[in-house]
């Protein structure tokens, strides 16, 4: 199929998709030459730290759903940042509290009161319900589901930790054995008391099941309240609580609202509220990881845990956060930070700079009711790729709430992940026609779609435009 594709876009470059209108003119590009790139990619970069594409992008400027490459050609970014871009690049209220910040004060570490952080901390915890109101600012995810661990093995005593199949959490020598995704798995010892729960996964799980979204998988279950499934998923996990976890040493359940990595996975209606019972009774804590799917993105809510009707013991959130600034969090109780009675030190968590940026995210959300944008405008990209689906057999999935979407490629009229070869030569002809995803899944057969949280029903058509196209060759070249 590759030599195909060459063909295809030599006859066919010209009549690319035309983007939205934009005004924004980027700045000229003076970095190193793509061949330089190269070399210093080939030298002097990690070979774990790969390229997206095969033919790879130098990124040069942003401006808010927009990206330009080093030779000034725009792209629509349905990716932002692998979900971190939320209010959109170089979002001028954010960039000017930084700039102003920068000009005041960069750095002292939490040894000394600086207002910024207070202000933050106060506007951030009150979008929290409940007693959710203490707040560790950190740097990354992994940090702050690292923080969270600790948290909850000091407030219980115990040292046992249940996380979902295919799930990420983060990537260090701890939360490696957290993060259940094989390929993010080195063969390293990780800490004792890592289990893996049966993924409740409606499209590929062995009982199938329906969601909370407006797309639901072919032929699948319709059920008025809970999903008739959740409770056979849940019984799994009693299994694995009675069987592998030792009596009374529950620490925590770990559990993304909807996944991310994997490919917005989300679960049967009901599951999480009854695993959150079945955890509370074993003792343990319930800990939503907000990474990806917080402030406003799935739209019905604030955070992805209040779609799910359950009031967590500790939140994880980063990402989306600090609009690509280096900023996380940790919220929890009193009660909770109050076991964690050794001194804690975060250098750079909750810097000046960093907090400044995390209170005008908050406020341009509220300011420019993003949260409702990725409601309408998430419902309509949903229903557009629903119809996209009617037409293209490759399509074998279209699921997610707001604008956290997932497009699952299969093998035409069967459940099986698309080939790796030709999955990645889909979403490389998706970059050429000038739209970014993401992929996920553990076969890397699903399209990623999380923009930044300002894109509108125009870029959605564009990026329906650039799909059609994209699986009609498939389509017809396969």
């Amino acid at each position: 199929m590759a030599k195909r594709v060459a063909k295809y876009f030599h006859k066919t470059f010209a009549r690319r998709y035309a983007l939205p209108k934009c005004n924004f003119i980027p700045k000229d590009y003076m970095g190193p030459s793509y061949q330089k790139t190269d070399k210093i990619k080939a030298e002097n970069i990690p070979p774990a730290v790969f390229n997206i594409y095969k033919k790879p992008l130098v990124i040069h400027q942003g401006h808010m759903q927009w990206l330009f490459d080093h030779d000034g050609r725009r792209y629509l970014d349905l990716f932002g940042g692998i979900v971190t871009v939320s209010v959109g690049h170089c979002h001028p209220k954010v960039s000017a509290a930084l700039h102003e910040q920068i000009d005041t004060l960069w750095h002292t570490t939490n040894i000394y009161r600086h207002p910024k952080i207070y202000d933050y901390v106060e506007k951030l915890a009150a979008k929290f319900p409940g007693d959710l109101k203490v707040v560790y600012l950190v740097n990354s995810g992994t940090e702050a589901n690292d923080l969270a661990m600790i948290l909850a093995k000091a407030y219980t005593g115990n040292n046992d930790i249940i996380s979902l199949q295919r799930g990420y959490h983060g990537y260090s020598s701890t939360i490696m054995g957290l993060t259940a995704t094989q390929s993010y798995r080195m063969p390293l010892p990780v800490p004792s008391g890592m289990h893996h729960a049966m993924l409740p996964d409606p499209f590929s799980g062995i009982w199938g099941g329906c969601r909370d979204s407006i797309s639901q998988v072919p032929n699948s279950c319709n059920c008025p309240g809970d999903c008739i499934t959740s409770d056979k998923y849940v019984h799994q996990l009693s299994e694995l609580l009675d069987n592998s976890v030792p009596a009374g040493r529950l620490a925590a359940f770990f559990a993304e609202s909807i996944q991310g990595v994997n490919g917005a996975v989300q679960f049967p209606k009901g599951y999480i509220k009854k695993a959150y019972e079945l955890i509370k009774k074993h003792g343990g804590l319930y800990v939503a990881d907000e990474i990806q799917t917080g402030f406003g993105r799935t739209g019905d809510s604030f955070w992805g845990f209040q779609d799910h009707g359950v009031q967590p013991d500790i939140v994880t959130l980063a990402k989306g956060i600090g609009n690509g600034f280096p900023l996380a969090a940790v919220v929890t109780t009193k009660e909770i930070a109050a076991a964690h009675n050794k001194s804690y030190f975060n250098t750079f968590g909750g810097n000046p700079m960093a907090a400044a940026v995390g209170k005008a995210v908050l406020e341009v959300i509220e300011e420019e009711e993003l949260q409702q944008n990725c409601k309408e405008t998430g419902k309509y990209f949903l229903e557009q790729l629903m119809e996209l689906q009617k037409i293209h057999p490759v399509i074998g999935d279209v699921r997610g709430k707001g604008l956290m979407i997932g497009l699952e490629l299969v093998e035409p009229g069967t459940k099986q992940a698309l080939n790796m070869a030709d999955s990645t030569v889909i979403q490389e002809m998706i970059k050429d026609l000038g739209v970014l995803t993401g992929y996920g899944g553990r076969w890397c057969n699903v399209l990623r779609i999380k923009p930044p949280m300002c894109i509108n029903k125009n870029d959605v058509d564009c990026a329906i435009s650039v799909l059609d196209q994209v699986f009609d060759f498939y389509k017809k070249n396969k």
